[in-house]
């Protein structure tokens, strides 16, 4: 059984002035998600600047998540590491904090080869007892789960039910669909390739435009699954401009920008991320304007 079917949010980390994470503001923002139909709330993810959350902060903020949000949808935690007894510990403490699945991002700086991440992900699945998604992002960690891998480490280890899959390679998506055969859910990673991986079998996305478009990201998904093709792909192209915008700058840059403009009081990033230049935000806000985002 699927964790979630739809549109999940790769939900940002709001940060005080003095860098501190903002509960109040988090709390805030899994209600309104929750309110515009999100249907899954992924926690301390790339997009809620995990690297540099403490050990100590990362497993609060999970706790403060499934807290938060009350079993109304479920709570996904990133737990990835490229130190495989870090992911094994943040995994282990995210079960206890009752998550309903974690979010493990493929080894990155040390990379591994595709034994290793069988080994990898082997590992971190069978210390624990609630469903894991494996995170496919090779521009970010310089490492390619390939398709033949997942499948592996799929049949080897129960728990492994899914792929966040942001290669970019339609492709490798559609060999990951046509040898998993229905043992590994797919979510797209890439707001751009909603309706594509939709249309090779996927479950939905997880994603960064639901953080400031919840409902109109839901709706790209339950459109295609309702059948509805054609109004699922006129929504997917209707936000591609401002999703390309999102991504300008390396996320969450754009993203905390976007909501900060929408006085959701995201605050501020830890570096070595810094404020989105100017010039890029200028564009950011027209082309939220022009997708309908109400800016304070």
């Amino acid at each position: 059984m699927s964790i979630f079917t739809g549109a999940g949010v790769a939900i940002v980390t709001p940060m005080k002035a003095d860098g501190q994470v903002n509960f109040d503001k988090l709390g805030e923002m899994i209600d309104y998600q929750i309110e515009h139909k999100t249907d899954c709330i992924i926690i301390c993810g790339t997009t809620g600047e995990s690297s540099t959350l403490t050990h100590e902060e990362h497993i609060e903020c999970i706790r403060y998540a499934v807290e938060k949000t009350a079993k109304r949808i479920p709570v996904v935690a990133g737990t990835g590491s490229n130190c495989t007894q870090t992911a094994i510990y943040l995994s282990k403490e995210a079960e206890k904090c009752g998550a309903d699945g974690v979010l493990v991002v493929s080894p990155y700086y040390n990379k591994a080869t595709q034994n290793g991440l069988f080994e990898h992900f082997t590992m971190i699945a069978d210390s624990i007892n609630i469903p894991v998604i494996l995170y496919n992002v090779p521009s970010r960690t310089g490492c390619n789960i390939l398709p033949e891998t997942a499948v592996r480490i799929a049949k080897a280890s129960k728990n492994v039910v899914a792929v966040k899959e942001a290669s970019g390679n339609i492709s490798q998506v559609a060999k990951l669909a046509k040898l998993s055969k229905g043992i590994l859910d797919i979510y797209s990673g890439n707001d751009d390739q909603i309706v594509p991986v939709l249309s090779l079998g996927g479950k939905g996305v997880i994603s960064v435009l639901s953080n400031i478009a919840p409902e109109q990201t839901h709706n790209i998904v339950a459109s295609y699954l309702e059948g509805d093709v054609k109004t699922s792909l006129k929504l997917q192209l209707e936000a591609l401009d401002l999703v390309n915008l999102l991504f300008c700058e390396v996320s969450p840059i754009p993203v905390k920008a976007a909501l900060n403009m929408m006085g959701m009081e995201a605050g501020i990033l830890r570096r070595p991320l810094t404020d989105m230049e100017p010039e890029n935000k200028e564009k950011l806000r027209k082309a939220m304007e022009e997708y309908g985002i109400k800016l304070v």
